[in-house]
């Protein structure tokens, strides 16, 4: 096996750890970054300053422009639209299947919603519920809102409620030990299996 030699005169093995997700970082360092928006989707030029805004306004921008509306929307991960909020992937997923219910408003308080849109983010939690159950049989369920940074929001400005299964044991020591999440799935396979499951709902009843 070949050895490289180092500036010092070191001529023993190297080993080399290829990192080529961070080719972006590495290229784009520079460029004003706009939270919300993947690469498919960059064509949209504004910024409204919100990751959901962001989402929703580029998948939008590229469905008007000519991508087909489901090729908008699996860029975002946008799961279902419904009137007052949609459904999406958590793209830094707790456990497979984490989805979010994210009203269309830009709003930080649950109070501050109107009554509408509220109820239509609970009709939606149940319809995930089902969808999850049919999904991956999980144990159980974690639904929550966090509503300020001290809470826990990481988007504290726009409220969303996170909908999670669970499964016994599915806490282990990476997540102890190295704070790292083992997860099964890819995010492309969890979006297309829970917007077919959303879908097949969609006929039932709206909630």
């Amino acid at each position: 096996m070949q050895q490289a030699a180092c500036a010092d005169g070191y001529n023993g093995p190297v080993d080399h750890l290829w990192t080529p997700w961070r080719y972006t970082y590495v290229t784009e360092g520079d460029r004003k970054q706009r939270q919300g928006i993947p690469e498919e989707l960059d064509a949209w030029p504004g910024d409204l300053g919100c990751v959901f805004c962001n989402m929703i306004a580029a998948a939008d921008y590229a469905a008007e422009h000519g991508m087909e509306p489901d090729a908008a929307e699996r860029a975002a991960g946008i799961v279902l639209r419904g009137a007052h909020n949609y459904i999406c992937v958590n793209r830094y997923p707790y456990t497979s299947g984490h989805l979010m219910v994210v009203p269309y408003q830009h709003q930080r308080s649950l109070a501050a919603l109107d009554s509408v849109t509220a109820q239509e983010m609970m009709s939606l939690a149940r319809r995930i519920e089902r969808a999850l159950v049919a999904t991956y049989q999980p144990d159980g369920f974690n639904f929550g809102l966090n509503l300020g940074k001290s809470a826990g929001a990481g988007v504290a400005g726009h409220l969303h409620l996170h909908a999670l299964p669970r499964w016994t044991g599915d806490t282990n020591f990476l997540t102890t030990v190295g704070e790292t999440r083992l997860l099964p799935e890819d995010l492309a396979t969890t979006w297309q299996r829970l917007r077919t499951a959303l879908a097949n709902l969609a006929s039932g009843s709206a909630d």
